[in-house]
């Protein structure tokens, strides 16, 4: 994991907003046809929403949380869901204080 890819991800207040809403996502999504919402994250489409965004600039912000690995990207069907991967987070905790 590089730092300088941790903080471009961390950089932009929509993707700060995307890992705070993935914290909880039962609190801040409805439930999906596809996908449980703990076990295999909440729909691309459902946070484009949720963002007031379009998918294709709600799919870059998820790609760079991604490229960061603070994000895992799971596929069911035609879909893209995005969970929190906490063990990396705290791995980019340490290093952001250790810089």
């Amino acid at each position: 994991m590089e730092l300088v890819d941790i903080s471009k991800a961390l950089g932009n207040d929509k993707r700060l907003q995307i890992l705070s809403w993935l914290k909880d996502p039962r609190k801040h999504f409805p439930p999906q046809v596809d996908g449980d919402l703990v076990r295999d994250g909440v729909c691309g489409l459902f946070i484009a929403e949720k963002l007031g965004v379009t998918q294709p600039t709600a799919s870059e912000h998820l790609r760079l949380l991604v490229a960061a690995q603070l994000l895992r990207s799971k596929r069911i069907k035609q879909w893209t869901f995005y969970k929190r991967d906490e063990k990396r987070i705290a791995d980019a905790k340490r290093q952001l204080k250790t810089w």
